[in-house]
């Protein structure tokens, strides 16, 4: 048998994975993609995007997946190894606050798997904050210098002196020297399907960090059967913005019933409607600095912006 191609798309929180992820396989024509996802909450919100696009995916909640939840990577790849019919590529999308040279590690563990690359997306319009940031900067680099190439995403915001000084930014700190430019992670699509795009490298010269997620780093998750109002909520989203780093999830909102995706990144807050997800309820996941007090206040807030019927 022929190895299985291994993709790991990895990211730091908001920078566009799961959108590329989408790209991809709304591209993908004949090929039989299996996709591995992982969340950084107790709801995989991202796998009820992704599965818009493909059937064929396994989910990965609750944590770090090269760190809590290591020993149910190797089970999931095991499985997808042992199939019968074999998938023409395996994705696995990273948690924004994982490793990715880790997992790649983790999925060479099976010989039934080829590496052919680590493509990390790079929020634009984030990337000099989120670096900056003493408790979660480090994740950033760390995921910049691991990538075979880099997405930086976003790009449209900004003028082209303002990309040049971006690029230069991301190059001081990346080894690889693939670095493309992309306005919603629409990506070439050779990075994931042409195993010849990637520098050659020694898969036993792979070196993973050391450190781990900080310990301040958490998540909660809010579920609710009552319907929204879009106003209230952005004030919930807003009580807790000085400690929330990503919020996401699927929103029933007072004017229609309506399932919507809810996304905020850094400051925008973003809602639209959605067709991922018929279910009744409203669940939003939140990651951040959090500590119990900041939890009690946000479901507090979520609570008040509940419509009674």
């Amino acid at each position: 048998m022929s190895a299985i191609p291994l993709v790991v798309i990895g990211g730091y929180l908001g920078a566009g994975k799961t959108t590329l992820l989408n790209h991809v396989l709304s591209h993908a024509g004949s090929r039989r993609i299996t996709v591995l996802v992982n969340d950084f909450g107790s709801i995989n919100i991202d796998a009820s995007l992704i599965r818009q696009r493909t059937d064929d995916v396994i989910n990965l909640e609750n944590g770090c997946v090269c760190c809590s939840i290591g020993g149910r990577l190797v089970e999931a790849l095991l499985a997808v190894s042992a199939r019968p019919d074999a998938p023409d590529l395996l994705i696995i999308e990273a948690s924004g606050v994982s490793d990715p040279v880790r997992i790649a590690q983790i999925g060479l563990l099976d010989r039934a798997f080829r590496l052919d690359g680590i493509v990390v997306l790079v929020d634009a319009e984030r990337v000099e904050s989120t670096l900056a940031d003493p408790y979660v900067g480090d994740i950033a680099r760390r995921q910049i210098e691991g990538a075979s190439a880099i997405v930086l995403n976003k790009m449209d915001l900004f003028s082209e002196p303002s990309r040049e000084a971006l690029v230069a930014r991301v190059e001081a700190l990346a080894r690889s020297r693939i670095i493309v430019q992309a306005t919603h992670a629409a990506a070439p699509l050779d990075l994931i399907f042409d195993r010849h795009v990637m520098p050659a490298r020694d898969t036993g010269a792979l070196t993973p960090s050391v450190s781990h997620t900080p310990r301040e780093l958490g998540s909660f998750s809010i579920a609710t059967d009552a319907r929204l109002s879009r106003k209230k909520l952005k004030e919930a989203l807003q009580s807790v913005s000085a400690k929330l780093l990503r919020a996401k999830g699927f929103v029933r909102l007072e004017s229609d019933g309506a399932s919507h995706e809810l996304h905020v990144v850094g400051n925008r807050v973003m809602i639209s409607a959605s067709s991922a997800r018929s279910g009744a309820q409203s669940q939003i996941v939140f990651i951040g600095m959090f500590d119990r007090n900041d939890e009690a206040q946000a479901r507090a807030a979520l609570k008040a912006a509940e419509i009674s019927t």
